[in-house]
Order: C-alpha cells, then sequence, then structure tokens
C-alpha cells in the first residue's frame, strides 16, 4: 500500500543525500523512480538535485500551480515507477502536496517528500503544513547545533554575517547564508522573537 512520506529538518541535515541514497537503492534493485525538485532552487543546476557531499541526480522541476497529479500520472503513463521523490517539498503549494496524495491513493505510487520544517523566523512553510497534516509518515532527519544538541531551526545571515530577523520567507541559500541552531541557541540568535498573537 503506497502512503505520502514527509522527511523533514532544518538546514545543513542532509535531506538531499539521504533522498539520493533512497532514489540508488531502488535503481540498484532494477527498478525505476521520478525525482522532482522546485524549479526555484536551481544551486545545483537547473532540474538537478545536488548534496554537499557531491553527489546528485537529474530531476524533473515543479513551480507554481503545476499539477503534481498530472506530471505524476504522465510519469507512470512512460513506464514502472516504483517510488516519486520530492525534493525541497517546502516550497510545493498546499494544493499540490494534495496532488501528491491522490496520486498516492489513486494511483498507488509512493510518495517521499524532504523538505524544510520551518522558515529562518521559526514558522511554517506552506507545503510544510500541508505535509504535516497530510502525510501517511513522518521522519526526521537530524543534524546537530553548535552545542552539541539537535538542532530544530535556522537563522538567515546577510553577506557581513549578522543574523537576519526579518525578510522574505524565501531566500535560496546553503551554508553561507544559514546556520542550524537548537531553539536556545536560535532564540538568543533572534534576540528573543515576539510570539505573534
Amino acid at each position: 500500500m503506497a502512503k505520502l512520506y514527509f522527511n523533514y529538518s532544518t538546514m545543513n541535515a542532509g535531506k538531499s543525500t539521504v533522498l539520493l541514497q533512497a532514489s540508488h537503492n531502488y535503481i540498484e534493485r532494477g527498478m525505476k523512480t521520478y525525482l522532482m525538485i522546485a524549479q526555484l532552487d536551481n544551486r545545483a543546476g537547473d532540474g538537478r538535485i545536488g548534496s554537499r557531499i557531491g553527489i546528485g541526480a537529474n530531476a524533473d522541476t515543479f513551480g507554481p500551480g503545476e499539477d503534481l497529479y498530472v506530471k505524476v500520472q504522465k510519469r507512470l503513463g512512460e513506464g514502472p515507477c516504483a517510488c516519486v521523490f520530492v525534493d525541497e517539498a517546502q516550497f510545493l503549494e498546499r494544493q499540490q502536496v494534495w496532488q501528491l496524495a491522490r496520486a498516492v491513493d489513486d494511483l498507488d505510487v509512493p510518495v517521499m517528500a524532504y523538505g524544510l520544517r520551518v522558515d529562518f523566523l521559526g514558522k511554517l512553510f506552506p507545503g510544510s503544513a500541508a505535509l504535516l497534516a497530510l502525510a501517511d509518515e513522518m521522519r526526521e532527519v537530524r543534524t546537530i547545533c553548535r552545542c552539541g544538541k539537535k538542532a530544530t531551526m535556522v537563522v538567515r545571515k546577510d553577506e557581513y554575517g549578522q543574523v537576519l530577523t526579518s525578510g522574505e520567507q524565501i531566500a535560496i541559500g546553503g551554508n553561507d547564508r544559514y546556520v542550524s541552531l537548537c531553539r536556545k541557541h536560535w532564540r538568543e540568535e533572534m534576540g528573543e522573537p515576539k510570539p505573534e498573537s
């Protein structure tokens, strides 16, 4: 029975590495997979999933307004596909998460989505919120803070290394812009952000 999986973490935890390894495991056993990544993340190249440790694979891209059920259905029409993998799943629209859930339910293909849970301000991404609500199974990919505790948050830095406490939710970057921290150190870096009422 196919399921919708959400593998989440903070920045630099190795989500793309885990995704590529899982896809490789299927391929090694003679099965085919379908990889997708958000169009706006082209750090590894257009239509390419890349890992900080140097491995990568070509992928189809998804953008705003695209129907992912139709994309998966089309891919299945081209031949067998054992699993669909989605990288940078935080950039999915809520409706696209529902489309992936429908692909799981109606096309009987497992979908494994990998993405961030929260942004640098500690707010859920819309795609992540929908995945937290709809996923059949959730798994945390863990990384550590500078203190050795589990990192669950991330700060964004400017070009001078200063922590930003405001800005757009989406800004593509890697180790040059983002640092993963435990909640305590995130609070310290952000200057004790006030909860919204």
